[in-house]
């Protein structure tokens, strides 16, 4: 019984094909016995991506200025792949304190009983980094601005210190996109992205992606993405490319209204303290206008001290905010982190709640009312001074 292949004619589009595929079929029985040495770039199972994948791959190493680039169907999932691409048990792993949750419960609690020394570091790092070096350190990972807490890392000086020692870098972009920081640029040897966030844009979809530009480390994180089964649905990689269209406006637009919208913030009343390195008082200002372009679109605040019941009345009073945790869509969000999370990390930024706002493409004006009057509710239940 024959299998016939399904082909079509050239088809000129200016929307990319969706690819589907599980099976990859040959045309000779040679091709399949050697069918491994297609990897990296060609396909020999849809685990490691069709066409489609492939496309969204190479738009986002140009953006990257990167050579390289291995999708993945998650932000946290390129984070683990990278880190399981390169690090095993007997090395020592450098996490900085203000990574990603997910990853640094990855190294504490899967990767510790695996053999691998995990450090967490204070995530307002710079060269000083050197000084937690040690022979066996493997790889040092980096997110600037901190997830929740925005602290700035000195990402020049932290790549120069780690090659001097022959140590690996990864960096989450995700808050900058590579609009804002071309990273590798920087000596990063990995620049990780939530796609998910500015790139899909639309809070549709997941994805993640790794930039890179050795060829020997590509060739090692696609086979890792094949060992692990970290294959990404085409159809999602359809969305993404279409995000990618988009990209230089949206983040030009919701970067502008992040400013005013964060710049009216730091001079309420209610407001005890902004986090967000692009405000002229943030600790890492500096560092934010030394290396960057964006002024992303998330920061975060922490308010006068009140009640829980004051939170309360802040997010239910929210017309314009929706509340969820993720961020770099069209529309804005907001969302709480406890105390106890706070000062319970290690290098604690703050012992008190954080409120971290998303800004989305709403008429700034529009969301300024909105958290101005949410925050009029706040203050009936805080202490009056």
């Amino acid at each position: 019984m024959s299998h016939p292949v399904s082909s079509q004619p050239a088809f000129a589009s200016l929307s990319p094909p969706v690819m589907r595929a599980s099976t990859v079929v040959f045309d000779t029985f040679e091709d399949f016995v050697q069918r491994k040495q297609r990897q990296p770039d060609g396909f020999s199972y849809g685990v490691t991506g069709t066409p489609t994948a492939r496309l969204l791959e190479q738009r986002v190493a140009a953006l990257e200025n990167a050579r390289h680039c291995v999708i993945a169907p998650s932000g946290a999932a390129a984070l683990m792949t990278t880190v399981m691409g390169f690090v095993r048990g007997g090395d020592h792993l450098l996490v900085s304190a203000a990574c990603y949750g997910a990853l640094k419960t990855f190294a504490e609690k899967w990767l510790a009983r695996m053999g691998v020394e995990v450090e967490l570091y204070r995530p307002d790092i710079g060269a000083e980094i050197a000084e937690l070096i040690k022979p066996s350190t493997r790889l040092i990972c980096m997110e600037a601005p901190g997830t929740v807490t925005m602290e700035m890392q000195d990402i020049p000086a932290i790549t120069a210190v780690a090659r001097q020692h022959g140590v690996l870098t990864m960096l989450d972009n995700t808050w900058a996109s590579p609009l804002g920081l071309t990273c590798l640029d920087m000596g990063v040897d990995f620049s990780i992205q939530a796609a998910t966030k500015f790139m899909g844009g639309h809070s549709d979809v997941l994805m993640g992606c790794i930039s890179m530009n050795d060829h020997g480390h590509y060739e090692i994180l696609r086979e890792t993405q094949s060992i692990l089964g970290q294959q990404v649905s085409p159809e999602d990689c359809f969305l993404v490319l279409r995000g990618l269209e988009t990209l230089p406006l949206r983040v030009r637009a919701q970067s502008a209204s992040t400013l005013q919208v964060a710049r009216h913030l730091a001079d309420h009343p209610v407001v005890a303290r902004m986090m967000y390195p692009p405000l002229e008082g943030d600790p890492g200002h500096a560092l934010w206008k030394r290396d960057y372009k964006t002024n992303g679109c998330l920061f975060s605040m922490i308010l006068q001290p009140a009640p829980e019941s004051a939170f309360h009345g802040f997010f239910d009073a929210l017309q314009h905010f929706a509340i969820g945790a993720s961020w770099g869509g069209v529309h804005s969000l907001a969302a709480y982190y406890p105390a106890a999370l706070q000062a319970n990390r290690a290098f604690p930024a703050t012992d008190q709640p954080v409120v971290r706002l998303s800004i989305g493409l709403e008429d700034p004006a529009l969301l300024i009312a909105d958290l101005d009057q949410a925050l009029a509710q706040y203050a009936k239940a805080a202490p009056q001074a």
